[in-house]
């Protein structure tokens, strides 16, 4: 039989987390942990695979089209992995909507895969913290949802003006677009050009306009808005329309809640879309303002009619979903990775004879909740404090025959070279 050599390299655009890599991810998810459950939302989970046909609908057609990682089980069901948790979420609650008190507060933080190209900051495999309000269609879920988006920040410890926060509305948007002359009972397809704004030519995104009903002028208009030199059509706008003058007095409620809650990073944004279907209310980004970043970190919204689809009564929804990879390149730009102490105790065995009384100190020692590091070759000092070294160990359990016979143990601190001495019965 030919010998099979198989590649160690792991799949394109996902990720080894080796220890120090594991331990930055895991401040990363505890900070979102921490926070989360400071509002009181409880932690769930969903299946990583669900059916294709849930993210078709709804999560737009990249997400929702070309990236699902889709195949079939053995019972001809076409499924997927979970590109994004939204409609995930919106499965089991609908399941558990009637039967319980309002609002639900959950969130997770959970791994998803799409099929698309990797990019900085963009991987096929990637993690995400999903957290949301359902059962209130009050503005004080929205501004909670955004005030958690700004507290996240706050927590790893976000210097002032390294981000922004955009807010605008669908509802606006729905009120605003009309006087470009734009169709939106094909709305969703609208709001996908426009979410591609900055990824399309100004040429390929007026003659996408164009094949959806608008006029040349309109599209040429809207372009220019788009880019921000159109800042007097909004006004116009504003002016005539009391939907859109509705539409906007939420967004500036929200902002004045939040100033007056202390946070002075949020500010309305009429060109920003959100590319998921799924939206109907109040949008937002979180923006880094990093000038090698300068992108969108992360977003959410309001989505309150997500729940037709699985056959039930609508009800209030508001969310939101920071991403472990830009997370990790706004903590890496901005200089706030912290440095994670390795918080075991290396307890190197000294002496093969040792053997039966040095695991002993060990079960002590962790019985007191250290994390020891248990040797099981023998090694002299030096070797053992080299060893300490290379692997970044703070701290050396020092247990060798003098200390045997006199009942004892020593502590050695790697940075200090300070050691104290413990007693205890072997």
């Amino acid at each position: 039989m030919k010998k099979v050599k198989l590649s160690n390299q792991e799949v394109k655009g996902t990720s080894d987390w080796l220890p120090a890599e594991f331990s930055v991810r895991h401040y990363i998810f505890e900070t979102w942990r921490r926070v989360c459950s400071s509002y009181g939302f409880q932690e769930y989970l969903t299946p990583l695979v669900e059916s294709a046909e849930i993210y078709r609908v709804k999560s737009g057609e990249d997400v929702g089209g070309k990236e699902l990682v889709i195949f079939t089980d053995l019972g001809g069901r076409e499924l997927c992995i979970r590109p994004e948790m939204t409609p995930s979420v919106t499965r089991l609650v609908s399941k558990i909507y009637a039967s319980s008190p309002k609002p639900i507060k959950l969130f997770s933080i959970a791994n998803f895969m799409r099929n698309e190209k990797p990019q900085r900051g963009r991987n096929r495999e990637f993690w995400q913290l999903n957290c949301d309000i359902f059962g209130s269609a009050s503005l004080a879920a929205d501004l909670e949802i955004l005030q958690l988006s700004l507290d996240i920040m706050k927590a790893f410890g976000a210097p002032e003006n390294s981000f922004t926060l955009r807010l605008n509305s669908r509802r606006l948007l729905d009120n605003f677009l009309p006087i470009f002359g734009l169709d939106l009972k094909n709305k969703s397809i609208v709001f996908r050009i426009l979410d591609k704004y900055g990824k399309l030519s100004q040429d390929e995104f007026i003659r996408r306009l164009v094949a959806v009903g608008a006029k040349e002028q309109s599209a040429k208009s809207l372009e220019a808005f788009m880019a921000g030199t159109e800042k007097n059509l909004f006004l116009k706008a504003l002016a005539e329309n009391s939907d859109l003058r509705a539409a906007k007095q939420e967004i500036d409620f929200v902002l004045k809640q939040l100033q007056n809650l202390g946070y002075n990073q949020a500010q309305f944004d009429p060109t920003l879309i959100r590319g998921f279907d799924y939206y109907d209310g109040l949008v937002f980004e979180v923006f880094d303002n990093h000038p090698d970043n300068r992108r969108a970190l992360f977003g959410g919204g309001r989505y309150n009619g997500l729940a037709e689809l699985f056959g039930t009564e609508s009800f209030p929804a508001v969310g939101v979903a920071p991403g472990d990879e830009t997370t990790r390149l706004f903590l890496e730009s901005w200089n706030l990775l912290p440095v994670i102490p390795d918080e075991r105790y290396y307890l190197p065995l000294l002496s093969a004879d040792l053997l039966s009384d040095t695991q002993r100190l060990a079960q002590i020692l962790r019985a007191e909740g250290k994390n020891v590091l248990f040797a099981f070759e023998p090694q002299r000092p030096g070797k053992a404090l080299e060893f300490a070294n290379k692997q970044g160990i703070d701290r050396v359990v020092i247990f060798g025959s003098n200390e045997k016979a006199l009942g004892q143990y020593k502590i050695k601190e790697m940075k200090s070279g300070e050691e104290k001495i413990y007693y205890f019965k072997a």
